[in-house]
């Protein structure tokens, strides 16, 4: 069964395919994108970054193991 998803924000454009039947490469994917973002130093252009739905997870554990607010990191 197909799962498409997308979210924007001004600077970035977030989407995700999944079909959970498919066993074909490229069918379960992560894709982040920069948008155009006039008035801010780190507009950059469009650049896109893909990437297979378990390196995704690897990245979603990263970023929760690393912006853990609460704890006594001091940056």
């Amino acid at each position: 069964m197909p799962y498409n998803k997308s979210k924007s924000t001004k600077r970035f454009s977030f989407g995700i395919n999944r079909n959970t039947t498919a066993k074909k490469a490229g069918s379960n994917i992560v894709t982040i994108a920069t948008l155009p973002y006039e008035d801010s130093q780190y507009s950059v252009g469009q650049t896109s970054l893909t990437m297979t739905v378990r390196e995704a997870q690897a990245l979603r554990t990263f970023l929760n193991e690393n912006l853990d607010y609460s704890s006594d990191v001091t940056l």
